[in-house]
């Protein structure tokens, strides 16, 4: 890797990060589509998920005492399940239909948050729960996106932000553990093959990202956060597409 390329790819992850503290989620929606076009989909999804382990386990004992660990349970154990499944049938698929596929997860994903953010319809009781935990566990293995899922069932049950906000970090923290565990039993050369220094300046921009964003915090109201996170995702989903489709057509 180039000293150009994990320099862009820093200033992603920092990003990434700053969004994860204040917002709750947006670290993958913003590194998908940009680590899948620099590195390729499997290892860039691998990168992802071995960030979010980072990034997430940082962030757990900042929020612990409004995790709801009921919500956590009813998500992670369907989201393992579709980890497992995702994870067999991403090794399979070639790079530039996975490439469409990130960008398509994510465009649809953020289409889906702004139009629930608008409806009256509520969900409640545990089979929602459970669904939304097997497509969060399906779309990050094959995409390196779990959020969306989750986040549409949040806006549908009224979850409060707080506690949606807590609850997904130890669940994100599983349900990519989970992931990087088996997808490098099923093809360990998905993992990316960076230097010991490479690995730590990508530790350190993870925690000033998270640093900067509980400064931000105090000053952006949640809203405005998740609109930024929706724009810059959005471009990049889209950029990813056409790169994927350019790949398919090379």
């Amino acid at each position: 890797m180039t000293i150009g390329l994990l320099g862009v790819i820093l200033v992603a992850i920092f990003m990434g990060s700053v969004a994860q503290r204040i917002a709750g989620v947006g670290f993958a929606l913003l590194l998908s589509p940009v680590l899948v076009m620099l590195l390729g989909a499997h290892t860039g999804i691998m990168m992802i998920n071995i960030c979010s382990v980072v990034s997430c386990g940082l962030i757990v004992p900042r929020v612990w005492s409004h995790i709801d660990w009921s919500m956590f349970r009813w998500l992670s154990v369907p989201a393992l399940a579709g980890t497992v499944g995702g994870s067999m049938l991403a090794v399979k698929l070639p790079a530039a239909p996975l490439v469409i596929a990130v960008g398509a997860v994510v465009i649809a994903a953020l289409a889906l948050s702004v139009l629930l953010n608008r409806a009256s319809v509520t969900v409640n009781g545990n089979p929602p729960k459970a669904l939304a935990g097997l497509g969060s566990g399906l779309t990050n293995a094959l995409a390196g996106v779990g959020g969306p899922t989750v986040s549409a069932y949040a806006v549908l049950a009224r979850w409060p932000q707080r506690e949606f906000a807590a609850t997904l970090q130890p669940y994100f923290l599983l349900l990519c553990l989970a992931t990087v565990g088996v997808r490098t039993w099923l093809d360990p050369n998905d993992v990316p093959q960076l230097r010991w220094w490479m690995w730590a300046a990508l530790a350190g921009m993870i925690v000033a990202g998270i640093w900067a964003g509980e400064k931000l915090m105090r000053h952006i109201k949640d809203h405005h956060a998740r609109t930024g996170v929706i724009v810059i995702a959005f471009v990049g989903a889209a950029a990813a597409m056409v790169k994927g489709v350019l790949d398919l057509n090379a």
